[in-house]
């Protein structure tokens, strides 16, 4: 049996959470960042404070999810911008349901009030996953960016806090 875990990610996880970006970039279907993270790139993260969290079994990180601040204006202090990534072999495990929920949970202790990303409309997957969280799709950026010499599109998708 398979032991499972979520927990705040640790500087030492870096290499980790890399590996599952760049997954997540060479399929094109959750960034328009082309160039692959190094465990210095995450480890950034970390020493800015950020909350991190990551969801596995045994002892290997499946899943993380991330709230980077959303603008530098203090008005916008408690709005994060989240990223939730899964590793391929881990997908539809709920991995990233558990992840996701640590970080709600977190924000909502900061005193945070609202999280907020984009999607790519084909990213069915992600896009279940933070419906059945209570994310709400708000609309759609059009031409929101260019990937591999394409425009492409985001849903806009929000969760209250408060």
């Amino acid at each position: 049996m398979s032991n499972r875990f979520t927990r705040p990610g640790l500087s030492v996880d870096a290499a980790r959470i890399a590996e599952i970006y760049n997954q997540g970039m060479a399929d094109r279907t959750a960034t328009f960042e082309t160039e692959t993270r190094s465990a210095a790139d995450i480890r950034r993260w970390f020493d800015l404070g950020y909350p991190v969290f990551v969801a596995g079994k045994d002892d290997e990180i499946m899943a993380y999810a991330v709230a980077f601040p959303y603008r530098a204006r203090a008005c916008y202090e408690g709005v994060r911008e989240f990223s939730v990534y899964v590793a391929r072999d881990g997908r539809e495990k709920g991995f990233g349901r558990a992840a996701m929920q640590a970080l709600i949970a977190d924000c909502q202790a900061r005193g945070w009030w609202k999280l907020l990303s984009r999607v790519f409309p084909e990213n069915a997957a992600s896009r279940k996953l933070l419906s059945s969280l209570g994310f709400r799709e708000v609309g759609v950026y059009e031409k929101h960016g260019r990937l591999d010499g394409q425009w492409r599109d985001v849903v806009i998708v929000e969760k209250l806090l408060i």
